[in-house]
């Protein structure tokens, strides 16, 4: 099975410019996803760091792989819609390559456990089949907050 743009839109909240996975190109239910990431000079994150030297933000290669374990997770749940899945822990974080754009990110989540509420991955990021990052990661289903309006545009007594 995989998913295009659209359907992970359909899985996560997450937007540009914090969508971090393009496509999901391997999933095995409840076990494991393999997702891409494109990796282009166009990222916002690029403009400071650093100038000069473009380098991905480490963090950012985590949470790439933990939205691509979000998408395992929220998958198995029939209310996904009006879920969240939101880090509760990383562990044992390495980063053994710097990320620049023109990479391809293929990122490897593996559940370790798995519940309705929590789940445990194990999350490794490769560039040309090196290990870029690798991390345990933590997550926790929680309710999606109601969306609201601003004030004046409705939902409020003025």
């Amino acid at each position: 099975m995989t998913f295009d743009i659209q359907e992970i839109l359909d899985f996560l909240p997450h937007r540009y410019p914090f969508l971090l996975i393009d496509r999901i190109v391997e999933f095995e239910r409840a076990k494991r996803t393999v997702a891409i990431k494109n990796v282009t000079i166009n990222e916002p994150f690029f403009q400071g760091h650093f100038p000069g030297c473009p380098i991905m933000p480490g963090v950012l290669v985590v949470e790439a792989m933990a939205q691509a374990g979000a998408v395992l997770m929220l998958h198995e749940l029939p209310d996904r819609h009006s879920k969240l899945a939101v880090f509760t822990g990383i562990d044992n974080a390495k980063f053994r390559r710097q990320v620049v754009p023109g990479d391809q990110l293929r990122i490897e989540v593996d559940v370790l456990s798995f519940r309705t509420r929590a789940g445990r991955m194990a999350g490794k990021a490769y560039i040309d089949g090196k290990v870029a990052c690798e991390a345990t990661l933590t997550c926790m289903i929680v309710p999606r907050a109601a969306e609201t309006a601003p004030a004046g545009q409705g939902g409020e007594a003025e």
